[in-house]
């Protein structure tokens, strides 16, 4: 009896923990982020032809896609949109472009930053041709690979990161984060010649630069897991309002300009509908709305990266340019009332009788 009651107990304790402190499953699926190139217009003239801001950002994406919590964009995919939208790093870090880039991307949020500084501090040196040592700072001048030739007594690097994560649907800055390091040692040189991709070289992370550099990015990865939890899921949001159109019928089979980048799946079923009223501003004259009717259901057969092949379960008479929407997993299909079209009539017949109807009617339907 006791052995039964405290099994009871037990049970009831596991339920109200599920309710305080829900599971992964039902805390949603993992965010999805891209990590823009990172301005560093501030500290440009003092790294030379190094290309601080890539390399900060391949030390933060290599952390973030370690750790797990974050589904990273590739590199390879940003690149691209970069170069197709031909933007400058000033709009980069613009939070409209950035989100805008992030719808195109397929990501929930986006994340923009500035490396504000990098480089050494020094008393007394010996520093070289070149460098002066009266401000007690020394910039990474003439490039990284100058730090090979510099040997002072008592040396510091500095290194720090300011980022920024935004909400792709609304552009709003959903927090700031920074990080700031720094590494000390005495007579000893600043340490490697890494060359092009410092950041990966063998001797970068046991480098006085090295050091500084992965404090500063880890305070930053740091800092962007653990407000995982601010960024809305827009991506499975959008994969369940997925929108699109007809673009070729054949007897029963249809195919429609939305597919995997869209989040649909074979056996998703999508709601044809018939545009039967459009509605104007009377003063632009701009669409400010489309009635519409739902005409078929569509299973999916086969889906693409950017289209999908489907057949017609329901409903007839489907027409290119017809309008489609995703139904989400719980929809009954059947019990959806469609409304039936005439063979061979226009997408836009068919507003003529609801106009007319709606004329005689319109004052006892308001």
């Amino acid at each position: 009896m006791k052995f039964g009651k405290l099994s009871a107990l037990l049970v009831a304790l596991s339920m109200v923990a599920s309710l305080a402190f829900p599971t992964a499953s039902f805390a949603g699926a993992k965010r999805r982020i891209a990590v823009m190139p990172f301005k560093y217009g501030a500290v440009a003239a003092e790294v030379g032809a190094a290309d601080v801001g890539d390399g900060i950002v391949s030390l933060i994406v290599t952390r973030l896609v370690n750790d797990g919590t974050y589904s990273v964009c590739e590199r390879e995919m940003i690149d691209a949109i970069l170069k197709e939208q031909n933007l400058s790093n000033s709009d980069r870090a613009d939070s409209a472009t950035a989100a805008k880039i992030g719808k195109l991307l397929g990501v929930d949020a986006i994340i923009c930053g500035t490396v504000t500084q990098f480089g050494f501090e020094n008393s007394n040196t010996n520093v070289g041709a070149g460098l002066s040592a009266a401000s007690g700072y020394i910039p990474f001048a003439g490039g990284l690979g100058m730090l090979s030739g510099l040997s002072v007594h008592k040396q510091k690097a500095k290194v720090g990161i300011d980022a920024r994560v935004i909400d792709i649907n609304t552009g709003e800055i959903l927090g700031a984060v920074n990080g700031a390091g720094q590494s000390k040692r005495s007579g000893a040189s600043m340490g490697g010649n890494w060359g092009g991709n410092w950041w990966s070289a063998s001797n970068f992370a046991s480098s006085i630069a090295g050091e500084a550099t992965l404090a500063a990015v880890d305070q930053v990865t740091t800092q962007l897991t653990s407000m995982s939890t601010k960024i809305p899921d827009n991506q499975s949001i959008a994969n369940e309002n997925v929108q699109g159109k007809i673009a070729d019928v054949t007897g029963s089979t249809v195919i429609v300009n939305v597919g995997k980048t869209n989040g649909l799946k074979v056996g998703d079923h999508l709601q044809a509908e018939r545009i039967t009223k459009t509605i104007k501003d009377p003063t632009s004259g701009k669409v400010i709305k489309e009635v519409t009717s739902p005409v078929a259901i569509i299973t999916l057969t086969e889906v693409d990266t950017g289209s999908s092949t489907g057949n017609v379960d329901r409903g007839s008479n489907l027409m290119v340019g017809d309008n489609v929407k995703k139904l989400s997993a719980s929809t009954d299909v059947s019990a959806i009332l469609l409304t039936p079209v005439n063979t061979g009539s226009s997408s836009a017949a068919p507003a003529s009788p609801a106009v007319k109807t709606g004329a005689k009617t319109g004052s006892k339907t308001q």
